[in-house]
């Protein structure tokens, strides 16, 4: 099978020829119809110091993606071959304190599909049969694809009731755009985001937020004005990782505010922590989907109408994965598809 392949611990990707993965007898093995590239891909991909210090290679990276089942182990019984289907891409021990209580998001021993594992950037990949999420047979492809950033962004929009409040998103990254996708689905006043890139701020408009700001030239307290808010943003979502977002949130919502953070910063941040406490202000952190809740919510959500399609910006053959990825770590994008059919 055609395979993407991190062989060393230096920089670079390889396509090659390897032999498929075997099926275990409660595993499900699929073939991969297409993929989307995640920013933990580029990581790997570039080999930075977050790859350096949390991976282990040799592997085949990818975690994003949907496919047909081909092969189920023995001991299978709710999956079966041609159905279409994407992964959940944490799998978790099912043995600690947190499993045990149904807590799988927060599994001490989680393992990645893609990062400590063999994942998706294949022809053919296998996971646990825990870890299948069934399509209906007639989705769009593009769509399930990105389910598990999907997940992300769901998980983080949801972490708070949102209904006639007030939002503040950090980040109009991929899953950015489609946390204000969901905020305006489900019920929000007002939503503005925040980037530096152009593209993305216009993909963010053509969605229907009410402002996109560019924050390295306009302040947020100028757009709060102009909307007629009268007080802080009620709810915050942290999605860009930079070391100022915190902070800017912090300086912009009101008392009894709620911030979820996915994000992740490269580097420690210092933050105005009495007004964290004087203000009485939550901060969620926020990884991955909550299994399965937040599968079923955006499984429900999207046959009911949401659509984050625009989203959804260019598509490669996987052939051209060096093309893809050098456009999206330009950051003039929305989700990539890389086609491996």
């Amino acid at each position: 099978m055609r395979a993407l392949y991190k062989a060393h611990r230096a920089p670079g990707l390889e396509l090659l020829e390897l032999p498929e993965p075997n099926v275990g007898a409660r595993e499900v093995k699929i073939r991969v119809l297409k993929t989307g590239i995640c920013g933990t891909d580029l990581h790997i991909e570039s080999w930075d110091s977050w790859a350096d210090q949390n991976l282990n290679p040799p592997f085949i990276p990818g975690h994003e993606f949907v496919g047909r089942v081909s092969e189920i182990g023995g001991d299978v019984t709710t999956i079966k071959v041609g159905d279409v289907v994407s992964g959940e891409g944490h799998i978790v021990c099912g043995l600690c304190r947190n499993c045990r209580a149904g807590r799988r998001h927060l599994c001490m021993n989680t393992l990645g599909v893609g990062v400590n594992r063999n994942g998706a950037f294949a022809e053919f990949v296998v996971i646990p049969e825990g870890n299948v999420w069934s399509h209906p047979p007639d989705i769009d492809l593009d769509l399930a694809a990105i389910f598990d950033p999907l997940g992300n962004a769901v998980h983080t929009a949801l972490s708070f009731p949102v209904v006639g409040e007030d939002v503040l998103i950090t980040g109009a990254g991929p899953i950015g755009l489609m946390s204000a996708a969901i905020a305006r689905f489900v019920g929000a006043r007002f939503i503005v985001i925040t980037d530096v890139n152009e593209y993305r701020l216009k993909l963010a408009r053509d969605m229907g937020v009410d402002a996109a700001i560019n924050i390295s030239s306009h302040e947020i307290s100028t757009t709060m004005k102009s909307l007629g808010m009268k007080e802080g943003f009620d709810v915050a979502f942290e999605m860009s990782g930079h070391q100022s977002a915190i902070p800017m949130i912090l300086a912009n919502v009101g008392h009894g505010a709620r911030i979820a953070a996915l994000g992740l910063p490269k580097d420690p941040i210092s933050i105005d922590w009495a007004k964290v406490v004087t203000h009485m202000i939550t901060i969620k952190g926020i990884y991955g989907r909550e299994m399965y809740e937040t599968w079923y919510s955006m499984n429900s959500m999207v046959q009911k109408g949401l659509d984050i399609s625009s989203v959804i910006t260019h598509r490669f053959a996987a052939n051209e994965w060096e093309s893809a990825f050098e456009l999206a770590r330009s950051g003039n994008c929305g989700k990539i598809i890389l086609d491996w059919s």
